[in-house]
């Protein structure tokens, strides 16, 4: 009985070249594996070793505020998207007499006023 190593070693003595191939073709892999590593491995270095120390902006509050008024422009948007489909919702319920699309519709609409409005209302809320 021939083990895997004895096999191996009577190949290559022998000259067969599937085997030959074989491991022309992990030498390629593994060539491979060693120019990704160093590649990674120098694009780590670079910014570890290539950092740049960066301040915060002169008045938080502002950039609080920027962020607030961002946020509260993305909930506008919503909002009136949402008010566009209640009136598409509002109109295909007239057209169909279809009187719970049409209550979903009214629904719909009066969320997406409050959604686009909420700046105004929390500010008249807050005073």
């Amino acid at each position: 009985m021939i083990t895997g190593k004895m096999q191996a070693f009577r190949n290559r003595k022998a000259g067969n070249k599937d085997t030959q191939a074989a491991s022309g073709r992990k030498k390629k892999k593994y060539g491979k594996v060693k120019i990704g590593m160093t590649a990674y491995s120098a694009l780590v270095l670079m910014m570890t070793l290539g950092t740049a120390t960066v301040f915060a902006a002169d008045d938080p509050i502002a950039v609080v505020n920027n962020l607030s008024t961002f946020i509260f422009g993305l909930i506008r948007a919503i909002g009136m998207i949402l008010l566009g489909f209640g009136i598409v919702q509002i109109g295909l319920s007239l057209k169909s007499h279809d009187p719970s699309q049409r209550a979903n519709g009214f629904l719909t609409l009066a969320g997406g006023v409050v959604i686009t409005f909420a700046k105004e209302i929390l500010n008249t809320i807050a005073g």
